[in-house]
């Protein structure tokens, strides 16, 4: 595109493609809603600023150039992405900010990812994944970062899109770092169902499906210097909680990967069924593009069987 072309002035660039629409300056003025003489006056000032003729014209009619026609296509496109520009700044102006709930675990770039589309408003009450699935169903949240089963989405009329995953490990004392057997491997479920109600329906299923053993807690040791103090008493690997994957295990203790299956703890998007809200549906858009399968779909992992994405798939998409 001709740098001279950018210098030039959007409304002038409107005239010259609303004209090179018409081929007839009268028309093009109606349409415009400008007198016939202004609309001449001006394709002759952008002809200057441009220094290429764009019409052949007499009396009789009026024809594109060559240059001209070569520029009709740049021009509109300048317009659109100039109306796209307007649209999205009045967007932001008039809307009220989307509202997005998490547990332990989002993207880092999400506030840079959400600039471009929407206000993005964080909520500060960090609460557990059935509890921010809830809160986006009666609408306290737009959206909520969480963990969430088919039924979950079915009772709660709510949509769901993959956005990252936990590949559990375990923490057992003493130093070999070895993989364990999922088999081998303890799962604690807390009696306390108000605040792990999604950890001890994954940790019972994981169980039945894999024969670990279940522990009952009601000390609030799932996580935590509890957690750790459970785990050198058992003596034996325990599944970290998806909570503690990244904390910093203590001395004695150590990390060890766990096979035959491996669990996977997916976080998901979730947002109401029917959600027509443009913000809302342009943050959607933008934190799910190119979010792929992320290991979901992989042999010798284990996901629960109403997990929306097992097998890879797609919940609301």
């Amino acid at each position: 595109m001709p740098t001279t072309l950018l210098q030039v002035e959007l409304r002038q660039l409107r005239y010259f493609v609303t004209v090179a629409e018409e081929l007839n300056f009268g028309r093009a003025a109606e349409r415009l809603r400008i007198a016939g003489p202004s609309l001449s006056q001006q394709i002759k000032a952008l002809e200057r600023d441009l220094k290429v003729q764009l019409f052949d014209r007499d009396r009789r009619s009026v024809a594109l150039t060559p240059a001209g026609a070569a520029l009709v296509a740049d021009a509109r496109a300048l317009i659109d992405q100039a109306d796209a520009l307007r649209r999205r700044a009045t967007g932001l102006a008039v809307s009220d900010p989307v509202r997005i709930g998490c547990v332990n675990w989002c993207p880092t770039d999400w506030a840079e990812r959400a600039a471009g589309v929407a206000q993005l408003r964080v909520d500060t009450w960090v609460m557990p994944s059935h509890t921010q699935a809830a809160r986006v169903a009666d609408g306290a949240l737009d959206l909520a970062i969480c963990w969430v089963q088919n039924d979950d989405l079915e009772e709660l009329s709510l949509q769901a899109s993959l956005l990252g995953v936990d590949r559990l490990a375990a923490l057992c004392p003493g130093t070999d770092e070895s993989p364990v057997s999922a088999k081998d491997v303890v799962v604690l479920v807390d009696t306390d169902t108000a605040s792990w109600s999604s950890w001890n329906r994954y940790a019972e299923r994981f169980a039945a499906d894999t024969g670990a053993r279940v522990m009952r807690t009601d000390d609030g040791g799932v996580t935590g210097p509890t957690f750790f103090e459970h785990v050198r008493r058992l003596g034996r690997p325990v599944l970290i909680n998806p909570r503690g994957q990244h904390d910093q295990e203590p001395r004695g203790l150590v990390r060890r990967p766990v096979v035959g299956p491996t669990p996977l703890w997916t976080w998901s998007l979730v947002w109401r069924a029917g959600e027509d809200r443009p913000a809302v549906r342009a943050v959607i858009d933008e934190f799910t593009r190119d979010t792929g399968p992320l290991g979901v779909a992989d042999p010798d992992t284990w996901l629960p069987a109403e997990d929306p994405h097992r097998g890879g798939g797609q919940r609301g998409q």
